[in-house]
């Protein structure tokens, strides 16, 4: 009769255990998602003022970004936010944050 009552009991325990890690490896890629579409954020607008500067070609701009960011052995997005903290005080704010 334990025997049987401490099975039933990992087995429960191992559901509990199984959807608690689901839930949290949904919540990991929830995060993830959240933080690269802040990143893309930056990273178009960059892209924007590096066109309306050069008076290229959305492709062009985003090579132009590439290659500083190669360069600079930096991130993308890192160059991104530098672009634009040099032409405004305010960091980028994507329109899902506000």
């Amino acid at each position: 009769m334990a025997v049987r009552n401490c099975e039933q009991f990992a087995s429960q325990a191992e559901k509990a255990l199984r959807l608690a890690v689901r839930i949290g490896a949904r919540q990991q890629l929830v995060d993830d998602l959240e933080r690269a579409m802040r990143s893309r954020t930056a990273i178009d607008l960059a892209t924007g003022v590096i066109m309306g500067q050069n008076r290229c070609s959305q492709e062009e701009a985003f090579n132009i970004l590439t290659r500083v960011s190669n360069g600079r052995n930096r991130k993308l997005r890192e160059v991104a936010e530098e672009l634009l903290s040099s032409l405004n005080s305010e960091a980028p704010v994507s329109h899902f944050e506000r």
